[in-house]
């Protein structure tokens, strides 16, 4: 037996204490099911700034109102940081329209500012949505990969450098190569669990934009899409499945609610794979959290109001979803402060906008008033808008209209009289804010009668509709409601209506679908898309030497 020396075994002892050391320590594998928070918004447009306060039920009175000022982009920002704060797996997501009918300050820029704040506050991937086709594909792409506008160059505080999230167009296919614009999916994986999340836009949208805006592309079925989609999907393993659509419903109730949900989404999650687990809705600008075909449906309003935020439970093992569960969180001023980052971009960009607001456009002669003038319903500003969006619309290229209409709460400012009569942008923006395109559309003059009578309703209000040269009728007070326009008194290019011809005509896109109630537009055939609001408005000031008010104010003539 030959023992080992002190010293040696000395060295023996420490050697094998490092190797333990440095041993692996025993661990147990995860167990139970993986969480996974997701945050959804739809619909942003481009709000930077808090838009028009959330309307809701009083709590504290029931059956009436109350206002709750909530969204922009600082308030986003600092909900989305509070609400994924300590979750160890969580993903920002978005369902379309972030960019497009924006308000002037990220309109000026071409949507630049908005993108650049979603980057900033961390979102991952969002579907397209029709607003994102715009100013067409070439466009949208240069938004994405960044660099400067082709014809306008370069105009904010620094030169944009595209959008660090995803865009997914799952069923825009470029005819050309049959290949989709965009990836059709995104696959994140959770504590090795995969889900996947897919993106597309309604298949209605070549109808929501101008034809030269979509040519070559073409918008698939969106239930056909997803459902090719879905066993490629599961093929690499993924079983947990999220689709991000821009299309959505209507309901009834609150916006955690989904009492007779209506709209396009019913039958699209009707005709849904029933592999997909959550669909994340937008475009109808409205909230619910529903249970359709198995599946949670969720819409989060608009304008940055709302966040969504959804919970998944998934089984390790079969890896797909074993929960889901959403609530609607409104983006309160009073709750959430205001998030620096989001400060400083807004300021950078406010900086550059002022001189793009302040560039002039044209002259006044005097003072335009906002609001009617008379019992009948005219209103100035109201006459000089329409004129505008007809004097776009009128040739047959644009549209081939013959008159145009548009609703008082489309004008929300006039035009004052300041600086010798200088007109700058600002000033037209301010009494158009809205970036509504334009709509050509056909109805029949019986339809017509029957929209000029929904200006009157139950409850006793009169909303009336502007109408441009070229439009003009009578109505009586006296006479019961939905017979008040006078037989006969409507003149059409100076000739009477007549209930059975056809007529082709100019409004703008938020009535068309039926919105401020004037529902007969729904009716309306053979849509043609043409130019933004305020850029009528702004080719109709600066095609005129001078603008003056309206001469006369007889378009819309009470007798009674």
């Amino acid at each position: 037996m030959c023992l080992l020396t002190r010293p040696l075994a000395l060295a023996a002892a420490l050697c094998l204490a490092a190797c333990s050391s440095i041993a692996p320590p025993h661990t147990t594998a995860p167990t139970g099911p993986v969480k996974v928070q997701v945050l959804a918004i739809n619909d942003f447009h481009g709000n930077l700034l808090p838009p028009a306060p959330f309307r809701m039920p009083d709590p504290a009175n029931p059956g009436q109102q109350v206002q709750v000022p909530v969204g922009g982009s600082e308030a986003l920002a600092t909900a989305v940081k509070q609400l994924r704060k300590d979750k160890a797996n969580h993903i920002f997501v978005a369902a379309g329209d972030l960019i497009g009918g924006t308000p002037l300050l990220s309109a000026l820029f071409f949507d630049e500012p908005t993108l650049e704040s979603l980057t900033t506050m961390g979102l991952h991937v969002s579907a397209v949505g029709n607003h994102e086709f715009d100013r067409g594909a070439d466009e949208l792409l240069r938004r994405i990969r960044g660099g400067c506008a082709p014809k306008e160059g370069c105009r904010g505080p620094q030169p944009y450098k595209g959008v660090g999230f995803k865009y997914l167009a799952a069923s825009t296919v470029d005819s050309r190569t049959g290949q989709t614009l965009l990836p059709a999916y995104h696959v994140q994986q959770f504590e090795g669990v995969p889900v996947g999340f897919i993106g597309l836009t309604l298949k209605g949208t070549p109808g929501l934009v101008m034809p030269e805006a979509v040519a070559g592309l073409r918008f698939d079925d969106e239930a056909e899409t997803i459902n090719r989609l879905v066993p490629e999907l599961q093929a690499q393993g993924v079983q947990a499945i999220v689709v991000l659509i821009h299309e959505g419903g209507y309901p009834s109730g609150g916006h955690n609610e989904c009492p007779g949900i209506s709209g396009p989404i019913v039958d699209i999650v009707k005709r849904m794979h029933p592999a997909v687990d959550v669909v994340v809705t937008g475009h109808t600008h409205r909230a619910y959290n529903c249970r359709l075909e198995g599946k949670l449906v969720t819409s989060g309003d608009k304008f940055g109001s709302m966040v969504t935020e959804i919970e998944l439970s998934l089984d390790r093992g079969s890896r797909d979803v074993l929960e889901a569960k959403a609530v609607n969180h409104l983006v309160r001023l009073d709750q959430y402060g205001k998030d620096p980052e989001q400060t400083q971009l807004l300021a950078a960009y406010q900086d550059k906008a002022r001189p793009l607001i302040e560039r002039a456009v044209g002259r006044l002669s005097k003072e335009v008033p906002h609001g009617k003038v008379d019992d009948a319903g005219n209103w100035p500003m109201g006459y000089i808008v329409a004129d505008a969006h007809f004097a776009a619309t009128r040739a047959a290229e644009h549209g081939g209209a013959l008159f145009a209409l548009t609703n008082t709460g489309g004008v929300r400012a006039g035009l004052s009289f300041k600086d010798g009569g200088r007109i700058n942008f600002g000033d037209l923006f301010t009494a158009q804010p809205f970036n509504n395109q334009l709509v050509t559309l056909t109805l029949s003059g019986a339809e017509l009668l029957e929209l000029l009578e929904q200006q009157w309703r139950e409850d006793g209000q009169y909303y009336p509709l502007q109408p441009s040269q070229g439009f003009s009728y009578r109505w009586d007070a006296q006479r019961p409601r939905g017979q008040r326009v006078v037989p006969g008194s409507v003149l059409v290019q100076g000739e009477p209506l007549n209930p059975a011809r056809d007529y082709r005509f100019t409004v703008n896109s938020f009535i068309a679908t039926g919105g401020d109630g004037y529902q007969a537009l729904k009716k309306g055939r053979d849509p043609r898309l043409g130019v933004q609001d305020i850029d009528a408005l702004e080719a109709y000031v600066r095609s005129l030497p001078m603008l003056q008010p309206p001469a006369a104010l007889d378009r819309i003539q009470r007798i009674n």
